[in-house]
């Protein structure tokens, strides 16, 4: 089928593109380029580099006339969002809408869209974290990837356009960014092998739920034919503190120095790792890289790139 996928530039929406093409479909990316970079995008896949927010975007549209929009393009960085609240809602919420409309008006069948587990949910009640836990986030981040779940069901409704949404966990992989909108994971590598200290902000005791990219991507090959009208946690059920993350990542980088410690940041929950039965079930999903080795493919990747 036809794909149009926004933020295909970027770190996890370029490997979307791949499995997307691996998997025989026909893909053009929307990216601003404003975090995603051009050399991610195979040869061969159209770029249209338009803001989401704009009405170019419906040009795009008119040219394409995509069967499936994979919806990656946002904004998403905690603590910028904490400064920033009203270029969250701008980008996240009203680029979103924008999006949506261009679905509607040119006949989209599905929405893919990018949520996040890690933010929405805010402080856990309870662990692993379900599709039923509240949604109370702790930052504009997250309230707005959350506002836009609401528009997908509306558009479902009253519209037609189906959609399924994934709540993503802390994604890390190759490609990802360690200067941009970064995960632990691509920081403190990027710092091991180029001469600098990781900080690890609190007691590091702090714990995420890490996926491999290469998992996230797979989700949204399945969700094409599955998983209509959902709401899905993408995660391995497993929390791993940030103080673990250090200390593999300085054995495989062979990093001999202590990491620095710093105050704690505002926004972001203590403890957060997400039950993905629900995606099991419905997609055909679970996550298949073992977090050392996807540790040891990041590390290896990033020596590659020096």
């Amino acid at each position: 089928m036809k794909i149009l996928l926004t933020g295909g530039a970027g770190f996890i929406g370029s490997h979307i593109v791949d499995v997307y093409l691996a998997a025989g479909h026909e893909v053009c990316v929307v990216d601003d380029l404003s975090s995603g970079f051009r050399h991610n995008i195979p040869a061969g896949v159209r770029l249209h580099e338009v803001d989401i927010r704009t009405s170019r975007l419906a040009d795009v549209f008119e040219a394409e006339r995509p069967e499936v929009v994979n919806h990656q393009a946002a904004r998403a960085n905690v603590r910028e969002s904490l400064e920033k609240p009203l270029l969250y809602a701008d980008v996240n919420v009203l680029g979103s809408v924008n999006v949506l409309e261009c679905c509607r008006r040119y006949g989209v069948k599905k929405v893919i869209y990018a949520s996040t587990g890690g933010a929405v949910y805010g402080e856990p009640q309870y662990l692993p974290v379900t599709e039923a836990h509240p949604v109370n986030p702790l930052d504009p981040y997250g309230a707005s990837k959350h506002h836009v779940e609401h528009y997908l069901r509306l558009y479902r409704l009253n519209f037609g356009v189906t959609f399924t949404a994934l709540r993503y966990p802390n994604v890390y992989g190759p490609r990802q960014n360690p200067q941009g909108e970064a995960g632990v994971v691509a920081i403190f590598v990027g710092q091991m092998l180029g001469g600098g200290r990781p900080v690890i902000h609190g007691t590091g005791e702090q714990q995420r739920d890490f996926v491999h990219v290469s998992d996230v991507a797979r989700a949204s090959v399945l969700a094409l034919e599955r998983g209509d009208g959902e709401i899905l946690n993408i995660g391995s059920g497993v929390g791993t503190s940030v103080n673990t993350i250090f200390s593999i990542l300085a054995r495989l980088t062979h990093f001999r120095d202590s990491a620095k410690y710093g105050p704690a940041k505002a926004g972001e929950v203590f403890k957060i790792y997400l039950d993905a039965s629900r995606a099991a079930n419905s997609l055909g999903w679970q996550p298949q890289v073992a977090l050392e080795e996807g540790l040891a493919q990041t590390a290896q990747h990033f020596l590659q790139m020096r």
